[in-house]
């Protein structure tokens, strides 16, 4: 009898699933009991109880539940289903990884922070030393944001060699279900983390700038470079949740023009298909700022942040067939 190549296929997603989760589980062994414990213990390297939550966030909840799941996945005995039911059984304790994603921002700045102090430096270096691995300490802290975002995309593997007749399957289809919802929310939380550190490096960069820090301003949505009406050189401008901040680049540096509340502005362009748009203060209508983009889709998309930035400001006041595109008839 010829070998059934689709379930050696199948048999080999299955090994993959468990013996990753092996090595995951493993640096996370590494990271509580080489990294954490060892910082602990050291009361002289001077780092604070809240700078050491900050590092690790909840690590130590991450290493219990997936420890778990990988005694769980080992007694599944190489069968897709049980694979697979172990991650809708256990679907909603990925909730652990919500509040380790939401501070990995926070760890990203701990771990800087602990670089910059020459005796923390020289500990981390050590132990890296000391455990005989490659990567230093921020690869290891970023797996389990990596990992979460894996779980779905294996599972579909297994989705598409099992026959969709075979009993099991729908156990299959609510597992990629489960783990596509917390990957979905991940990424949002990554990309925010992104934003987050970019706007850390625009802040440092900005001169003459006497606002507040610009965090006060929300989110970073855009950013991008424009020619301006009535500038003789291009602006950078940098698009948050609450303003428009328009500055000038000088080197690696932006050096401050204006700024514009987003919230309490128009947005306007002349045709659909021009390459200008205008945003105007509602204090002073009679001083848009009129910037030119590259292309039209780069006008679109700068249109669409900004006004529905206005409409969801707006949203007490501005009715709600306003803010809905009208009906095609």
């Amino acid at each position: 009898m010829a070998p059934n190549l689709q379930l050696t296929y199948l048999d080999r997603v299955l090994l993959e699933i468990i013996e990753t989760e092996r090595t995951y589980v493993r640096d996370l062994r590494m990271i509580v009991e080489d990294y954490l414990a060892h910082i602990i213990d050291q009361c002289d390297l001077l780092i604070g109880p809240e700078q050491v939550c900050a590092l690790f966030g909840n690590i130590e909840d991450i290493y219990e539940f997936n420890s778990e799941l990988l005694q769980a996945l080992d007694l599944c005995d190489n069968d897709a289903v049980a694979v697979a039911r172990c991650f809708v059984v256990k679907g909603q304790f990925f909730d652990v990884y919500t509040q380790y994603c939401t501070n990995y921002p926070s760890s990203v700045v701990a771990l800087t922070e602990c670089m910059r102090n020459q005796a923390l430096a020289a500990f981390l270096r050590e132990r890296q030393a000391a455990v005989s691995v490659g990567a230093a300490l921020g690869s290891y802290l970023l797996k389990p944001v990596q990992r979460i975002l894996k779980y779905h995309l294996l599972l579909q593997e297994i989705a598409k060699h099992f026959d969709p007749e075979e009993q099991g399957y729908e156990v299959v289809e609510e597992a990629i279900f489960t783990m596509t919802g917390v990957a979905w929310y991940i990424n949002d939380m990554k990309r925010k983390h992104e934003h987050a550190i970019r706007l850390q490096e625009v802040q440092s960069l900005l001169l003459n700038w006497k606002g507040p820090d610009l965090t006060a301003y929300g989110e970073l949505v855009l950013e991008g470079t424009f020619k301006v009406h009535r500038a003789k050189n291009e602006r950078t401008l940098f698009l948050f949740e609450r303003v428009l901040l328009v500055t000038k680049r000088r080197g690696e540096h932006f050096v401050y023009k204006m700024h514009i509340c987003v919230r309490r502005s128009t947005s306007s362009y002349h045709h659909p298909d021009s390459l200008s748009f205008s945003v105007t203060h509602y204090k002073h209508p009679k001083q848009p700022l009129t910037v030119q983009a590259r292309t039209v889709e780069e006008r679109k998309l700068w249109a669409h942040h900004i006004k529905h930035i206005i409409l969801e400001n707006h949203h007490a006041i501005i009715p709600q067939k306003v803010r809905q595109p009208p009906e095609v008839t």
